[in-house]
């Protein structure tokens, strides 16, 4: 996976290098006010269930091709009609098959009511900037990615100035610490995928979600299948949970939004 991370961060570099940072700062400048990410997906005391944010994405470095031919717009209905909290756009042409118009088309041209994350290899401010313009109301940092504090905090700060919300992703203690070290941090999403081996598992959240604050709202990515893995994070006070691949490949898609949803779970 390092290799693929790798090869990931050689091509946004690549990118980055085509982006206009002065423009696209111009344009995100006067985009519409992002909405409320964080507090869509914050736990609710009233809800006995993390919120579900519902990823839309057709392929990924792990598992190759998922849903090729999917209809992105279709499934993001499916998902607001069943209960998600948050939409989560995967725009990484590459390597998992996405488009930041995709993003762009379900804020502006399609009018979402549902907060949006552009999720993608953040790595420059101009990138910062390009998710606020084409209607990002968060973004993805992956510290995995940006071994480098001062550009993390930098972007970090940058998003944060545009009233972006930041999902800061880490995979292991070591990364958790790093965030945990950043001013204004209200947002950290566990990875239970191991980037070495890419095995996934849900005891990643379960050893982590201890090192974090209470005040620090937290989601868990990967490996969220059935309505028992919900429930193993919700007894551990996860915020929200991540999900994609249990729905993009599931040949009855509503069903399960709503069993990862929680929609037939009463209130306590």
């Amino acid at each position: 996976m390092t290799n693929i991370l790798e090869k990931i961060i050689a091509q946004k570099k690549l990118e980055i290098a085509a982006l206009d940072a002065v423009i696209l700062r111009r344009a995100a400048e006067s985009s519409p006010a992002p909405r409320d990410f964080l507090s869509a997906i914050k736990h609710k005391r009233f809800i006995p269930r993390p919120n579900l944010i519902a990823e839309l994405k057709r392929a990924s470095p792990s598992k190759g091709i998922l849903a090729a031919h999917l209809d992105l717009f279709q499934v993001a209905d499916i998902y607001t009609q069943n209960g998600v909290a948050a939409i989560s756009v995967v725009t990484d042409e590459k390597f998992f098959m996405g488009k930041l118009e995709t993003l762009y088309d379900l804020r502006f041209t399609r009018n979402f009511t549902l907060p949006l994350l552009r999720k993608d290899f953040i790595l420059d401010e101009a990138q910062v900037y390009e998710s606020r313009a084409n209607g990002a109301d968060a973004i993805l940092l992956i510290l995995a990615a940006l071994t480098d504090d001062k550009l993390f905090a930098d972007l970090h700060t940058c998003a944060l100035n545009l009233g972006l919300t930041v999902l800061v992703e880490v995979h292991d203690e070591a990364e958790t610490e790093r965030a945990l070290k950043l001013q204004d941090l209200k947002l950290i999403g566990i990875n239970n995928r191991n980037l070495a081996t890419f095995e996934v598992s849900l005891e990643t959240t379960e050893r982590l979600r201890p090192m974090i604050p209470a005040e620090i709202a937290v989601v868990a990515e990967s490996g969220i299948f059935t309505a028992q893995d919900v429930e193993r994070l919700a007894i551990i006070n996860i915020d929200a949970i991540l999900v994609g691949e249990a729905m993009v490949t599931s040949n009855d898609i509503p069903a399960k939004v709503s069993e990862l949803a929680g929609n037939n779970v009463q209130p306590s």
